[in-house]
Formats: C-alpha cells, structure tokens, sequence
C-alpha cells in the first residue's frame, strides 16, 4: 500500500482510510504497510507509527495487515514490531539490513536474533536491489525452521532464484512464498508461490485479484486478458523516467490522478508533472482507467 500524504512529513489520514476501504472492498487477501511502496525509508518514526495505528484501525481485522520493520538497527526493527503487534497487526515483514552487506551466516544469525526478540510472526523480504544482499535458498530454508518465520516475499525479479526457493520448500506448505514483481505473479504461482504483493493494487486492485485467482486456477484465457494490461501499467506508468524511482513516482502520480491521494512523496522524491504526468494520465486511459483529475490539479 502507498503512503498517502498532504506534506512530505505529514499523513493525509482520510486517503489512507479511502485506500483501505478501497483495498478491502476490492477483497485483496491482506494489506502491506511501509514496504518500497509505501517509501517506508523516507519516512519519519511518528508518521510510520501513525500509519499502522490508523491503518489496523481501519482495517477493523477484516484483512491481515503486514508492517515492514525492517531498518539498519535491530533495536529500531524490534520497536516496530513491538508498535505494530500493540496497534493490532497480523505480521512484520524483514528485510536484510543495508549499508554493510552480510553473509549469508551473519544474515541467518540476524533474523533469529530478530525473531526472538518479537512475538509477530515474521515474512522475510528479499530485495537485493535495495539491500545490497540476497537470501540465498539455503538460507530461506534455514530460516523457515525459526518458529514464527511463517514466509517470504522475493522481489528479486529472478525466476531461476525463486524457482529454487519453492523447490527447496516442497516440504513446507504452511510457509508462504509470495511473488514481489507483479509482471511476475502468473509465473510464480505457476512455479508453486502462494501469491503476490502488487504495488499496482493501489491503483486497480481488482485487476491484480483477479490476475491470482486466474493464475491459481489455471485459466489461461483470462491470464492472457489481464496480464496484457498489466503489463501496459508496467509499461506506460512505472517505466516514465530512467532514474531507479520511477516506479515510486509514476505509481504516486497515476493513482492522484484517478482522485485515491495527493501527487505528494515523501523527502528525497519529487513528484512527476507536466509531461510525465500528462504521458502517464493518457498511458491510464490506454489501460481502461479513466483518471478524474487534470495534471495541475494534482
């Protein structure tokens, strides 16, 4: 889920309850707070915190609710855990610690110290591209055998590589493998994933349910038919600029332009305008979506 905001710093908390009731209504199987596409790492403590309140809140426990807590800091990761579970949270999710990238053995003893120190099940979250490390499958595999490690997500893009995490956990059914790149999600399930956290759910979650059910059930005429215009989302929104935050700022900019929040990012980010945002408004009507505001209104 998308961060809404009025300022860089402050929470437009009637988009954030919108976008729930949106979500929800549109019968998503849970809702994640703070990951990439939330710009958990630009936010401040007290707007992540006022975010999983206000979202639990909202939430009234119809869906599961997943909170990112993962950071540099172990005793940081471990407060926000301890602030998701008192707000009402189903699960944390974890990613590798960046800066310094680890061993695969340091990153193992990392998540157990984690796990240990928190009472939420955990899902840990694979993105080398952000953190500088992969879990290796091995690794995943070690960590499943942790109580309350009960999943991954891997955004790693890399078929091979979640290929060989879903073999290696044949054994293990009751551990959620769960697919980042939705371009991505009819293959992963496929393979053997559980599903797929879309950040395009923000935008057209009905699409992206309707995108697993087909997959899960293996209706391939209505795979061809949905992954199409997925695959022109990818194309026409996130894909606007060169530069790594394109995905984060097409997305922000589509999703203000169909009325769900404000064309507003967090500090480093700035958002799209004039012709990226009047290429992405007419990319949204070649998909079927028919935006509500103007560019400058946004």
């Amino acid at each position: 889920m998308i961060t809404p905001l009025l300022a860089p710093d402050t929470l437009d908390r009637q988009a954030v309850v919108n976008m729930v009731e949106r979500l929800v209504a549109a019968e998503v199987s849970g809702i994640f707070v703070l990951g990439t596409t939330g710009e958990a790492q630009a936010l401040s403590r007290h707007l992540r915190y006022e975010l999983v309140e206000l979202v639990c809140s909202a939430v009234r426990g119809r869906v599961p609710v997943l909170v990112s807590i993962s950071d540099t800091a172990l005793e940081e990761s471990v407060a926000s855990a301890d602030c998701a579970r008192d707000f009402g949270a189903s699960a944390v999710v974890l990613a590798a610690p960046y800066y310094f990238a680890l061993s695969q053995e340091e990153l193992l003893g990392y998540v157990g110290r984690v796990a240990r120190r928190i009472s939420l099940p955990i899902y840990l979250y694979n993105i080398p591209s952000l953190t500088k490390i992969a879990f290796a499958p091995e690794t995943v595999r070690a960590a499943a055998d942790i109580p309350n490690v009960i999943g991954f997500k891997d955004s790693s893009g890399n078929m091979k590589f979640l290929a060989e995490v879903i073999a290696i956990l044949r054994d293990r059914p009751d551990f959620s493998i769960l697919c980042g790149p939705e371009e991505l999600i009819t293959e992963a399930v496929r393979l053997g994933a559980h599903g797929g956290i879309s950040g395009g759910a923000n935008l057209w979650p009905e699409l992206y349910v309707g995108l697993y059910r087909a997959a899960a059930a293996g209706d391939t005429a209505e795979i061809d038919r949905l992954q199409r215009t997925v695959l022109s989302i990818s194309t026409s929104v996130y894909r606007r600029r060169p530069e790594p935050s394109s995905y984060l700022r097409g997305l922000k900019c589509a999703v203000s332009a169909m009325g769900y929040c404000r064309n507003v990012l967090a500090e480093p980010f700035e958002p799209l305008t004039g012709t990226d945002a009047s290429e992405i408004r007419a990319g949204l009507v070649k998909c079927g979506l028919e935006p509500v505001l103007e560019p400058e209104m946004q």
